[in-house]
């Protein structure tokens, strides 16, 4: 078969069809699972000796199907027989990288397809190579393991990246040539341009327009003609690392250096809610934020979402028990009692304050960026969406979701009239599950 592919691979594209429409059924079905013959060059892995292959492309460029097919090459040809896989979610292992279109199950021929045990985390080869799936969420569970091939997906996408980058490089330590390949859409964070600057890391750039041809027409109308000549644009599908914006009042380094991966005691938590004013315009922002006993400010979640009114008001209500908060804090300008209304339809037992926007954006955004700069306000694992808008916002432009929902949240509990009595019983962290009294 490589003789053949070596044929098909010299020949011009009409000959190439010839050739193909030719084959036996079984030797077409080799051919349909050879990754080499339908790769472009951008998704096949780069010569000489490296360390990490960080593949940095726009959406829809076929980057989860680069790295699964990568990391299956690697295993039938006895380069790798303990793999990690990092995703940012314990769903994104699923439901991208093992069951997805792109997907370990969707691209392994017939005689080569892993065996998938959900319960283990585990993928396992007919030749007895194991690939063991991790959550960023839960970088504890990459101490201990060894691995001789990674592949993390998405990395700019997980809440608690630096530590389960940390984690997964100490494992990767098994064989004469342990590797990792990194597939994400780029953002300006810190380990993105540290392996940037790494000599031993190979970059590829790759843009969404580089797969057009397998990208479905409605993608192509609509997302392609709503976000091209944006700076969300250029970084989702051109793959450029969008820099901190001249005049927004916050930057990543500043929100970097203030992370944490746990909150002291606290002694309030809200909900923000800043809805939307219709179905097609923005998100609702739904962001939740809690007042440590040390007068700081802690970002706790961000559940914000395209969607109905009941489906907003169901998700901030969820946050509200979740989090175990005091109240909800929403935006009226766009809808008044209407919102309360909403909200009261999913759970009448929610305290909920009306806050207006009287004043304009900069008035109320302002002091909230004096706190981060103050460093009393911290970013409890990473919110990427929230704080693209953070750094991307600049005053005068239209009004972002995310950021509007944490202001009204931080507002409510560091700039408020009223401050509480921080030697109150306070609520304390419990773990993953949440918030207890």
């Amino acid at each position: 078969m490589s003789d053949l592919l070596n044929r098909l691979l010299e020949l011009p594209a009409k000959d190439r069809h010839k050739l193909i429409a030719s084959l036996s059924p079984v030797q077409a079905e080799a051919l349909m699972y050879d990754w080499r013959l339908w790769a472009r060059p951008a998704q096949l892995p780069p010569p000489g000796r490296w360390n990490t292959w960080l593949v940095l492309a726009g959406r829809g460029f076929g980057k989860t199907w680069t790295g699964a097919n990568f990391v299956s090459e690697e295993v039938r040809a006895g380069r790798a027989k303990r793999v990690c896989i990092l995703a940012p979610t314990a769903a994104d292992c699923r439901d991208v990288i093992v069951e997805g279109e792109s997907g370990f199950l969707a691209i392994s021929p017939p005689d080569f397809t892993p065996k998938y045990e959900p319960s283990k985390r585990r993928l396992t080869w007919p030749n007895g190579a194991i690939a063991t799936l991790y959550s960023a969420d839960v970088p504890r569970r990459l101490r201990g393991p060894q691995h001789d091939l990674a592949w993390v997906d998405e990395i700019v996408a997980a809440r608690f990246i630096d530590e389960a980058w940390d984690m997964m490089q100490f494992g990767l330590r098994l064989g004469d040539y342990p590797r990792a390949i990194v597939t994400t859409t780029p953002k300006p964070m810190k380990i993105i341009k540290s392996l940037m600057a790494d000599p031993h890391c190979v970059v590829t750039r790759g843009t969404t327009y580089e797969n057009i041809a397998n990208l479905a027409p409605s993608f192509i109308q609509t997302v392609l003609g709503r976000y091209e000549g944006s700076k969300l644009g250029r970084q989702e599908l051109h793959g450029e690392i969008m820099e901190d914006v001249d005049g927004a009042l916050w930057n990543r380094e500043q929100i970097d250096s203030l992370r944490v991966t746990k909150t002291p005691e606290l002694v309030r938590v809200v909900v923000g809610v800043d809805p939307a004013a219709s179905l097609t315009g923005n998100e609702t922002g739904i962001v939740v934020a809690g007042l440590g006993r040390d007068g700081h400010g802690y970002i706790l979640d961000d559940a914000s979402l395209h969607g109905t009114p009941d489906s907003w008001a169901t998700a901030a209500v969820s946050a509200y028990h979740k989090h175990k908060a005091d109240r909800v804090v929403a935006e009226t300008n766009q809808g008044g009692d209407m919102v309360v209304y909403t909200l009261y339809t999913v759970d009448r037992s929610v305290p909920i304050k009306q806050v207006h926007a009287s004043r304009g954006k900069l008035t109320r955004a302002e002091p909230i960026a004096a706190l981060y700069e103050q460093g009393k306000v911290h970013h409890v694992g990473f919110f990427g969406a929230l704080e693209d808008q953070l750094v991307s916002w600049v005053p005068g432009e239209e009004s972002p979701d995310r950021l509007d929902a944490m202001v009204w949240a931080l507002t409510e509990l560091m700039l408020g009239t009223k401050r509480p009595d921080l030697t109150m019983a306070p609520l304390s962290f419990q773990g993953e599950s949440g918030w207890r009294m």
